[in-house]
């Protein structure tokens, strides 16, 4: 099962840099490797501040900021005001990155959609425990 999920996993990540790739373009506006991965860093943080970004890629909070302002230069990027502290803003991804996003993800869900009919609701139901279990476990790893 764990070469399984390995394998699952490259292809999950194989899919996820081809993505990303398709950012990158050569024009005005467009996106770095390094720029592209940290944008989707941002989404997947959910709305972190500056410094929750900074620390999760262990970089200085200076340039975790040089990064932001360059993604909301190219609007990909944008500021939120905290609503527990005005002082505070919280980054969000904009439209621009969600359509890229979704793109991505759209095999994934032809993918499930082709599982459901092969498989039985018990056994959806089975592998949806399972695949929550391992996130949490992921988690609790704090990788």
């Amino acid at each position: 099962m764990l070469q399984s999920i390995l394998h699952c996993y490259e292809k999950f990540r194989l899919s996820t840099y081809r993505n990303m790739f398709s950012l990158l373009r050569e024009r005005d506006g467009s996106l770095s490797a390094t720029e592209a991965y940290s944008v989707d860093v941002i989404h997947l943080l959910r709305e972190p501040t500056i410094k929750e970004f900074a620390d999760c890629l262990g970089i200085s909070q200076p340039n975790a900021t040089y990064k932001v302002n360059q993604l909301i230069q190219k609007g990909y990027v944008q500021k939120i005001p905290s609503m527990e502290d005005r002082r505070e803003t919280h980054l969000q991804v904009t439209d621009r990155y969600l359509q890229y996003a979704e793109r991505g993800s759209r095999s994934l869900v032809q993918a499930m959609e082709v599982l459901q009919t092969r498989f039985s609701q018990e056994e959806m139901e089975v592998f949806s425990r399972v695949i929550r279990a391992l996130s949490d476990e992921i988690d609790g790893q704090k990788l």
